[in-house]
């Protein structure tokens, strides 16, 4: 049980993101904290028959430059399930198609701030497939680039700090686990 509680709440700013000011209640007093309200997302880990991984090149301004990330959106159309968010933002920001979708859990994108959540899926089969009619990409997603990798190498980039998106680096590491599991292991152990 938790020993916090809100006392008061508003909104200082509704957008895409809400930012919500609490006032909170703990064992030593009262103090305050902002909360960035966001709809949650969906990330993919896009494999095709070779074993490589679908990622984007994407712009982000609150850093000043490009991460490689895996195509991932925001559950933002009204009523849409999960699954086919995953399946939309992998044919906007890849161009691909899958059968089938693996669950591999959710995270918490920044929970001391925020209350976004990821939702992470494995497509361990894809082919190329157009853009949902009436799609156009705007601002950064325009300019993006998509590159492939190994799943291998990804794991290797993620242990050495190479990948530094949250959710790319958690997809890959559940992707990996998952087929290693499912393959009954590998001789290397290096997943």
């Amino acid at each position: 049980m938790s020993t916090f509680r809100t006392v008061a709440s508003r909104h200082v700013y509704r957008g895409f993101s809400s930012v919500r000011l609490d006032e909170l209640e703990g064992p030593e007093g009262r103090f305050t904290r902002e909360v960035v309200e966001h709809p949650d997302a969906v990330a993919i880990v896009a494999l095709d028959d070779d074993g490589r991984v679908a990622l984007v090149r994407q712009y982000r301004h609150p850093l000043g430059r490009s991460l490689l990330e895996l195509p991932a959106g925001t559950l933002d159309v009204a009523g849409e399930a999960p699954e086919a968010a995953a399946h939309r933002e992998l044919a906007e920001e890849v161009g691909l198609a899958t059968d089938t979708l693996l669950p591999l859990g959710a995270l918490w994108n920044s929970a001391g701030w925020s209350d976004e959540r990821t939702l992470l899926f494995l497509a361990p089969s894809t082919r190329p497939t157009s853009a949902p009619a009436g799609f156009l990409p705007e601002g950064e997603e325009a300019a993006m680039s998509i590159e492939w990798r190994s799943l291998d190498a990804l794991v290797d980039d993620v242990r050495s700090g190479a990948i530094e998106d949250a959710k790319t680096a958690v997809g890959v590491v559940r992707a990996a686990a998952l087929l290693t599991g499912a393959a009954g292991g590998r001789d290397d152990a290096r997943t």
